[in-house]
């Protein structure tokens, strides 16, 4: 039983974090895994994964019966064009960052999914019309200097940083537009749908040239490439549950999981060069996240401590007084 005037667990509560993790954690291996499919150039390599992503849907959605939700969304013009959009963006940062895993710039990659949550401030704010807190524009002010900080170090502008981050974060904000109304399955599936007549005929163009890496290196190179469907599928549909049963301030703790692990294999394994001025840039965005992220606990225990003091003033209220 529970206390009386005690709020019940809201849905996901507990599962919001564990899907969170587990998709991050598979998005900071997926490097290594991508490199696995060389010599496959990037465009043909993102064909292939929505070629088998797609393929891989469909026994998903027959498996958890989502065919009703899918057929919902294929009838909304409005889903549809939102969804529509999110797929394109999916698709862009996912080019980028294969691009950047196999030019050796992991580290750029990883610098874009650190400013990501400063993104999606800016985000909230462009188009939700909501305010920055002091700390919030803090953090986004030592995020800014922290990007011309790196790009000066690397005399070019961060280009694969940006794009990362300004694309994933386009994607976050468009998976919780769509709320929890349209299943996880049914949503990333008209994501993978809209692309997908691109990614086949682009490929099916390759092999009939014999330009393509596919097919071309072997039973273990070919399995390899199938393989991304599902190293694709896995991590997204988690962070599709998660961004669905959690709130962003705190699925944006936990997103920085995946460019630590990347930026270790960056520097350790890929030895891409680390200048001090690089690192100054790095330092600044850290301590730009920990300001966020001091703020968005700080607030969100604010909230918790406001519901229990609301919580118990009912019950209060709801207790017999003793007569005079």
């Amino acid at each position: 039983m529970t206390e009386r005037g005690a709020r019940p667990a809201r849905p996901g509560a507990r599962t919001g974090p564990v899907l969170g993790v587990g998709a991050y954690l598979l998005w900071g291996l997926l490097p290594l895994y991508l490199l696995a499919a060389e010599p496959a150039g990037a465009l043909e390599v993102i064909a292939h994964r929505i070629i088998w992503s797609a393929l891989l849907l469909a026994p998903i959605a027959a498996m958890t019966k989502q065919w009703a939700s899918l057929r919902r969304a294929l009838a909304n013009p409005r889903v549809l064009a939102v969804l529509a959009l999110a797929g394109v963006a999916l698709t862009v940062n996912w080019l980028v960052f294969v691009w950047a895993v196999y030019h050796h710039q992991l580290v750029d990659a990883a610098l874009g999914y650190f400013i990501n949550p400063l993104v999606s401030v800016l985000l909230g704010v462009a188009f939700l019309g909501e305010r920055l807190r002091a700390a919030q524009w803090a953090a986004v002010a030592v995020g800014a200097v922290a990007v011309v900080v790196v790009a000066f170090g690397a005399s070019s502008f961060p280009v694969v940083a940006l794009a990362l981050a300004g694309s994933f974060g386009l994607y976050g904000y468009i998976e919780k537009r769509v709320g929890a109304g349209l299943s996880a399955v049914a949503s990333l599936s008209v994501e993978t749908l809209v692309v997908f007549p691109v990614a086949a005929i682009y490929a099916g163009v390759l092999v009939a040239r014999g330009e393509g890496a596919f097919l071309a290196h072997g039973a273990g190179h070919a399995l390899v490439m199938v393989g991304l469907g599902a190293a694709t599928l896995a991590p997204l549909l988690l962070f599709n549950g998660a961004a669905r049963r959690m709130p962003l301030s705190v699925l944006g703790l936990i997103q920085y999981l995946c460019p630590v692990m990347q930026f270790i294999t960056g520097v350790l394994f890929l030895r891409e060069p680390m200048p001090p001025v690089r690192w100054a840039g790095f330092a600044l965005v850290w301590v730009a996240l920990t300001i966020l992220s001091a703020d968005a606990v700080w607030r969100a225990r604010r909230t918790v401590s406001r519901r229990r003091a609301a919580a118990l003033a009912q019950v209060s209220a709801r207790s017999p007084r003793p007569g005079l």
